[in-house]
């Protein structure tokens, strides 16, 4: 099961706090607006999504469809055959992808320590990471 990019989203209290923190592991601004309570940071491959009032607890984020850099790859498992497989497996989903649409979707299972893991489609027409930031998944 490939499962894209990977990210972790914190739901943090202070995001200038927050951003000066992980730039001392090396992180550095990839986007985003502070002013608008969330950035995305990267260090090589690995990225941060920081979120100030957005939802109340970390989320593992996978990116079907990404790559490490928010560009599109040409091949990949769309969210709702991941959203197939996972289900086919006992997963219980707290919010489900639309099988019966194409383009951008998501879905969230939550594990059994309550860690919420989404799994977000922005191909097709493309989703800026704005519009998923606000999207709620």
């Amino acid at each position: 099961m490939e499962l894209g990019a990977f990210s972790i989203s914190l739901a943090v209290k202070d995001i200038e706090a927050s951003r000066r923190f992980y730039e001392k592991f090396g992180f550095k601004g990839f986007a985003g607006d502070a002013s608008q309570n969330w950035l995305i940071l990267k260090n090589g491959d690995h990225a941060i999504g920081l979120f100030q009032g957005m939802f109340e607890k970390n989320i593992l984020t996978f990116n079907p469809g990404w790559d490490s850099n928010a560009q599109k790859l040409s091949c990949f498992t769309d969210v709702r055959d991941l959203q197939r497989q996972l289900k086919a497996q006992g997963v219980q989903l707290q919010q489900q992808a639309d099988e019966s649409t194409t383009g951008p979707a998501s879905f969230v299972a939550v594990d059994p320590d309550g860690t919420r893991s989404s799994s977000i489609s922005m191909c097709e027409r493309w989703m800026t990471l704005k519009e998923w930031a606000h999207s709620g998944a």
